[in-house]
């Protein structure tokens, strides 16, 4: 893989002013993809960092055993099960990342006899066992050669990038063999970045720089560790847009790329609470309950098994959408004059004497703005969407230290989504349920901890 190291590199890490990636920096992501052993099906992240990856991964494993798994016990799982559910969902992922099936895929692997040892306590015999020999069905490494969620001490930026091999791939099912024969590379050492190396070759470098939207930036940073929005997207969506809205934009002759169709899982931001952007409809309303959740330093996952919350606009959230449209600034307002505008939009009588009736009865007291909320109850009084009134909720974080006792665990709530009224409930004001917030305005939550997750 030499000729392609510099090329992925400066993708993935940039070129640092200090001539390399720091050391804690690579040891943060130098880990593998490990289940906990409290709770089967969350996987673990041991410092700062790889959340980017981790936490994508995390919420297409709970789509996958959540929504499409016979056993209604979705938090046990046998290791045959966890196996199975991490394979098929990195399958998944690569599957959507790849541009054009005839290319291939892209596996990246230890070469032969370079991989470091899988037991941090006996570095004498290291090197003797490369991670990616095939391992007998049902076979498990004994204890002293399991698979380390950390590299090995000795394991540095350099050496890991002269130990790669790179396996081209021509079909689906010879893909899905492979992940699976690779099981123990992937929880073994540095097992979440082969996969991340995996995804940029299957996607193709030059597809991914004709995605991003500032190619100088890098998938990671280089200084505090974090993973980018275009790596997230690229993991969520198969395409490494630099941006969350729908579609396209145009900004001073420049083309914009955001989302172009629904996402299986969503993504939602505390960033738009804090309006530094807006999350569009594809993420914000995926095929499956299931959202990333994004704060200012750490990714963590928010689900539901409740369908319903993801099912067809009603004609409210639909009003609400349009309405929201002629609001860029998220002011819960519109000026007086883009009434008509929206109605049109909406479909609703947009007479003229007709919308200066509106507009009276809206705005009485000739402020020359519409809010949103009565334009809402004016319109579409009837808030039933078909969400139930109230429903069970769950939030993963894996960082142990985020999580109460310090054991990652899924945090149990009730959500209720309330109408546009003024809720007879208020809850807590805290970062996740602001997070939610952008999606669902009136939403409040109970949890079964005494304190609310975090989301760092």
């Amino acid at each position: 893989m030499s000729d392609l190291n510099k090329e992925v590199v400066d993708l993935v890490w940039g070129r640092p002013s200090s001539g390399g990636v720091s050391a804690s920096i690579f040891r943060r992501w130098a880990q593998g993809f490990v289940f906990c052993e409290n709770e089967h099906t969350a996987l673990e992240q041991f410092e700062g960092g790889p959340c980017a990856v981790l936490a994508p991964v995390q919420a297409f494993i709970l789509k996958n055993i959540v929504f499409n798994r016979d056993s209604s016990n979705w938090r046990q799982m046998t290791e045959e099960e966890q196996k199975t559910a991490l394979c098929s969902t990195l399958s998944e992922i690569l599957e959507s990342a790849c541009s054009r099936p005839s290319t291939g895929f892209c596996l990246v692997t230890w070469a032969k006899g370079q991989g470091p040892h899988t037991s941090t306590h006996n570095n004498t015999q290291a090197q003797s066992q490369p991670q990616d020999m095939p391992v007998p069905e049902g076979s498990q490494p004994p204890p002293e050669q399991q698979p380390t969620a950390l590299a090995a001490e000795d394991l540095g930026f350099e050496q890991f990038h002269s130990a790669l091999h790179k396996r081209s791939i021509m079909s689906v099912s010879s893909l899905r063999e492979e992940v699976l024969s690779l099981y123990h590379t992937w929880r073994g050492c540095c097992g979440v970045l082969l996969f991340l190396y995996s995804v940029i070759l299957t996607k193709g470098i030059e597809n991914i720089k004709n995605e991003i939207q500032d190619t100088m930036e890098p998938l990671i940073d280089p200084v505090h560790g974090h993973g980018s929005q275009s790596l997230v997207n690229l993991l969520v969506t198969g395409h490494a847009v630099s941006n969350v809205w729908d579609g396209d934009r145009e900004c001073s002759g420049m083309k914009l790329h955001g989302i172009h169709e629904q996402a299986s899982v969503g993504f939602l931001t505390l960033m738009e609470s804090l309006r530094y952007c807006k999350v569009g409809t594809f993420l914000k309303s995926p095929k499956f309950p299931i959202w990333i959740l994004g704060s200012e330093t750490h990714l963590s996952v928010f689900f539901a098994k409740e369908m319903s919350l993801v099912g067809p606009e009603s004609p409210s959230e639909q009003a609400r959408r349009v309405f929201q449209s002629f609001d860029p600034e998220d002011n819960g307002f519109i000026p007086d004059s883009l009434l008509e505008d929206v109605m049109k939009a909406l479909d609703l009588v947009s007479e003229p004497e007709y919308v200066s009736l509106v507009k009276s009865k809206l705005d009485p007291e000739n402020l020359g703005i519409i809010l949103l909320g009565p334009f809402l109850l004016e319109f579409f009084p009837d808030q039933d969407s078909g969400i139930p009134d109230s429903f069970p909720v769950y939030h993963y974080n894996g960082l142990k230290q985020s999580n109460h006792n310090e054991r990652v665990e899924y945090v149990e709530g009730t959500a209720l989504v309330l109408g546009f009224e003024d809720p007879m409930v208020r809850t807590d004001d805290t970062p996740v349920k602001r997070c939610l917030q952008t999606r669902w305005p009136y939403i409040e939550l109970l949890w079964t901890t005494d304190r609310s997750p975090s989301l760092n």
